[in-house]
């Protein structure tokens, strides 16, 4: 399915760069200089000083290349993964996000003449990682979002068929706070809805393509415990590509 605002072929990685552009300058200069230092010094330490930096160099390579695997070559923002793990098309569904929203026009165009609410939950005094600060600086987009408090959704209870989480619950760091928010989409959906929860997860592949920066993620076990505290359970799990989840979440019974 084509969206309506059609991504450019490199857009995913260049919005990495630009959200995370203070890394990679850091590294880009740190490359150039132990390059550089290392041939004036002793072989010795030329030789530690450019062990030290391959892992630097490897990860600001691999993330970049693993990016833009992840956001512009794979189906993620295609969609043709969600009818195996929505069961019916949604009559009212909710798009819940920090203010970096790249799907709510997808998923206008997928789901015609449904209704539909989009909330931006960013909180300055919660989110304080600078690269969703800079993605809501720098990116705009076509559809309206209702401002909202994670543990505090504007909306009634049972309101929606299907809610979706996409790369925006982990902007919450601490374990409540994702527990209050799980509550809060878990009451506005209705008994037998679909709660969609796409992130990335801190495990070995991430840790090779991202390094350190996959610590910004949490685990698989991290996500089912916040999700099961919440009163949810997974329905579904599936990957998109070895470095992206999707867990496709019920209220227990």
């Amino acid at each position: 399915m084509k969206t309506v605002f059609a991504r450019t072929p490199y857009q995913g990685v260049v919005q990495i760069v630009l959200f995370n552009r203070r890394f990679y300058l850091v590294g880009a200069v740190g490359t150039v200089i132990a390059i550089n230092a290392s041939l004036f010094l002793p072989r010795r330490m030329s030789l530690t000083m450019m062990a030290c930096a391959l892992p630097l160099i490897f990860w600001l390579a691999s993330s970049l290349i693993v990016s833009h695997y992840v956001y512009d070559r794979s189906s993620i923002y295609e969609f043709n993964w969600l009818s195996q793990v929505i069961p019916r098309t949604p009559t009212a569904w909710v798009n819940i996000h920090c203010g970096f929203d790249e799907i709510s026009h997808t998923l206008v165009a997928k789901f015609p003449g449904a209704n539909f609410q989009t909330l931006d939950i960013f909180d300055p005094q919660v989110m304080t990682e600078p690269s969703i600060s800079i993605a809501r600086r720098i990116k705009s987009f076509p559809v309206h979002a209702a401002a909202a408090h994670y543990d505090a959704l504007p909306c009634a209870s049972g309101s929606f068929e299907a809610a979706f989480l996409f790369f925006a619950a982990h902007e919450l760091r601490r374990h409540d706070q994702r527990v209050l928010l799980f509550k809060e989409v878990a009451r506005i959906v209705m008994p037998g809805g679909s709660i969609i929860l796409v992130e990335h997860a801190r495990d070995l592949w991430n840790f090779l393509a991202f390094g350190p920066g996959a610590f910004h993620f949490f685990s698989q076990r991290v996500w089912r415990s916040a999700t099961f505290e919440a009163g949810l359970i997974v329905h579904s799990h599936r990957s998109i590509t070895p470095f992206v989840h999707v867990y496709s979440l019920r209220k227990i019974a």
